[in-house]
């Protein structure tokens, strides 16, 4: 995944979907600067997705779309700097893509839908550049049936209602991965859990009211323990979304994070996911690898952070967890480059475990003041 010849400034996506039928139809207008001239150029986008029409700079654009990538030959071609706007039009029934991870992007559920796209899953609910280094400020527009919620990155701009359906625009000014692109949909309830020293909301269906109460009783003191230790929270607000559904691992997206029904049984246990998850708000969303190499620093600096609010709560400390990991780590040794996993191993426990430990190390050698200074 990924393209080259130019770089994209902006998506704006105005997306419809129908939740009985895993319909969605949508326009992308992508926004871009070219660095080489361009004869042809591509994007990444799923082979369920049917192209209808393609423009460049106002002009029909010849398209062609196979073994997902969306092939684009300008009317013109675009010279070295020049500005290019895209519009797709494009349709279909929206599903996970397959791949070495298991299946990634969007995923219908029982009553509603997400977006868990991580590596390589955003292609499949819309045309991007699909690479982590890729950058760029989102606006995206859903419309669907009115008695569910719809929930995207950034913040809520505009709702509107007409007929049986609504319309929710949100936008996303700091610039995002693709892979952190999300929608949320389902018959959710959304309540604000505090205002400072950011704004922290929960979205549920209403039979989970109370298991949310109690399992995410820590979210708002864990979002002022992260402000102190990492700094500043960089986007505008936090949701903590929890489905109808159970799902395997829950998954952060650039201002809210994803779990499932089961994260949610009304006990603590999943508390160091929650910690996990908030603190990719900062180490992988706020700050992205530029290449899935270095995924480390994504997971290492999320499980570090389970260790420090372990600590801090009143749990094991840091240097418990490093050096219980470490013996674990020493028993079964792994001999592969943690900075260069490999994509097999990529999200495989021990570069997580190792990432963290790595963290620590660091942290004995520079000391506290340095270490905290330095995040």
């Amino acid at each position: 995944n990924g393209n080259l010849g130019y770089r994209i400034s902006r998506y704006e996506l105005d997306l419809t979907y129908r939740v009985s039928s895993n319909r969605l139809r949508g326009t992308a207008t992508i926004t871009a600067t070219s660095y080489q001239r361009l004869t042809r150029f591509t994007l990444d986008l799923a082979g369920s997705l049917r192209v209808e029409r393609v423009s460049v700079n106002h002009k029909q654009a010849r398209h062609s779309h196979r073994s997902g990538k969306l092939s684009i030959t300008p009317a013109q071609p675009i010279p070295p700097g020049g500005a290019v706007t895209v519009v797709i039009r494009y349709g279909g029934n929206p599903r996970p893509l397959r791949s070495p991870w298991g299946t990634v992007g969007w995923e219908e559920l029982e009553n509603g839908a997400l977006c868990a796209n991580q590596p390589n899953g955003a292609p499949s609910w819309f045309p991007c550049d699909d690479h982590p280094e890729a950058k760029a400020p989102f606006q995206i527009s859903i419309t669907t049936d009115s008695p569910y919620f719809a929930l995207a990155n950034g913040v809520l701009i505009s709702k509107k209602r007409a007929a049986t359906q609504t319309t929710w625009v949100y936008e996303q000014v700091e610039p995002m991965a693709t892979y952190l692109a999300s929608i949320q949909i389902g018959q959710y309830e959304h309540r604000r859990l505090a205002t400072a020293p950011v704004p922290v909301y929960a979205l549920s269906p209403r039979r989970l009211n109370r298991q949310f109460g109690e399992s995410f009783a820590n979210q708002v003191p864990m979002m002022e323990c992260f402000t102190e230790l990492f700094g500043p929270y960089t986007f505008p607000q936090y949701t903590a979304v929890v489905v109808d559904d159970d799902l395997e691992i829950p998954l952060e997206a650039q201002t809210f994070s994803t779990f499932g029904a089961n994260h949610c049984d009304g006990t603590l246990t999943s508390e160091r996911l929650i910690a996990h998850e908030l603190a990719h708000q900062w180490f992988g969303n706020s700050v992205t690898v530029a290449r899935w190499r270095d995924i480390w620093l994504n997971e290492g600096f999320a499980c570090y952070a389970e260790w420090l609010w372990s600590q801090r709560s009143g749990g094991r400390s840091a240097e418990e967890w490093a050096r219980h990991y470490y013996a674990k780590l020493a028993a079964d040794p792994v001999k592969v480059p943690l900075a260069d996993p490999g994509p097999k191993e990529m999200f495989d426990d021990w570069v997580y475990k190792r990432g963290a430990v790595t963290l620590h190390a660091l942290r004995l050698r520079l000391g506290d003041g340095s270490f905290f200074a330095l995040l």
